[in-house]
């Protein structure tokens, strides 16, 4: 397994990211119910999302702080953020959800959004050195 040393950018769009999901993931949890009949969109969704954001920021949290990184879990990270944007995006644009306007317009952002961060955190990947004694044993 790669590890590098994370490029000052690299700690700083997963900590953006962490953040975001954070807020999210409060968002959903604590004001689900709302956010569903705003954005037309269902509470289970919402509650099911919020919980896996809880998880997600605090590992994010944890990766933007560690002093060295392995280069695969960084790559993994990135996969999931261009995951989520295609997820929303393709919500949005098969009509599968009868959304509000608000709740298009909340996709629309979630998906630039999480696509945003996944460019970043792409290009804070490739701006990281490798670390000295880089190779770590499989188990």
């Amino acid at each position: 397994m790669r590890l590098v040393l994370p490029s000052r950018l690299l700690r700083l769009a997963l900590g953006a990211d962490a953040l975001v999901g954070a807020v999210i993931a409060a968002l959903h949890l604590l004001a689900g119910r709302l956010l569903a009949d705003l954005l037309a969109l269902p509470h289970t969704l919402l509650w099911s999302t919020g919980l896996f954001l809880v998880a997600w920021a605090a590992l994010l949290f944890g990766l933007a702080r560690a002093p060295r990184l392995a280069a695969g879990l960084a790559a993994l990270v990135i996969d999931g953020n261009l995951l989520w944007a295609l997820a929303a995006a393709g919500l949005l644009a098969s009509g599968a959800l009868a959304t509000s306007a608000w709740g298009n317009a909340y996709l629309a952002l979630n998906a630039v959004t999480v696509l945003a961060l996944a460019a970043l955190e792409w290009v804070g990947l490739r701006r990281s050195p490798e670390a000295s004694g880089a190779r770590v044993a499989r188990a």
